[in-house]
């Protein structure tokens, strides 16, 4: 499939989720607002998990290149944790996470509970050569670099997927990202 095509399966999944939801959305409404065949779609995707997961991918990769954290090229606790704080910011403000997390969350669970997704990879591929980066410089502490990128995600998650069940009460998402950031800064100081 050319990747003019493909990106126009992908815009009409996200279209018919928006629309939708994912649980009423088919291949073929799919293909019908790509404007291909059927089995111009089957071809890619046998089924919707895998559909999903190339629109997610697409749409979490996106958001992780744009997510740029002024400061210098060497990389120090702060901004490393600035970071992950500004995806799990974008993540939140992204439409089809919103919608995802709104009507239909247990597509995510399998990302939380049972295996890794390419999105979640590629952030840790990125943390991991940040951290190495960064204790090469002495300004990260010393430790596995796959350990503790995976636990600055893992805390991360938290903040991402349920900010809005812990705001209220004088307790603003944003308070919760400002407290994020210096959990994760403490954890990486050396």
């Amino acid at each position: 499939m050319t990747s003019l095509r493909h990106n126009a399966c992908l815009d009409a999944a996200r279209e018919s989720l928006l629309d939708v939801g994912w649980t009423r959305t088919t291949l073929t409404d799919v293909a019908r607002r790509a404007g291909v065949s059927r089995m111009t779609i089957y071809r890619t995707w046998p089924d919707m998990e895998s559909l999903l997961g190339d629109l997610m991918t697409r749409e979490w990769g996106g958001l992780l290149a744009d997510v740029d954290v002024p400061g210098d090229d060497v990389p120090a606790p702060q901004r490393i944790a600035d970071s992950v704080v500004a995806v799990s910011r974008a993540l939140r403000a992204n439409d089809l996470f919103r919608r995802i997390l709104d009507v239909d969350p247990q597509l995510l669970l399998p990302y939380l509970l049972q295996r890794r997704g390419r999105s979640q990879t590629a952030i840790l591929t990125r943390l991991v050569g940040q951290i190495r980066a960064g204790q090469a410089a002495g300004t990260i502490r010393s430790g596995n670099p796959d350990v503790l990128a995976r636990t600055t995600l893992l805390a991360a998650h938290g903040v991402t997927f349920s900010a809005a069940t812990m705001t209220g009460d004088g307790v603003a998402v944003a308070d919760l990202d400002a407290e994020l950031a210096g959990f994760l800064a403490r954890g990486l100081t050396p």
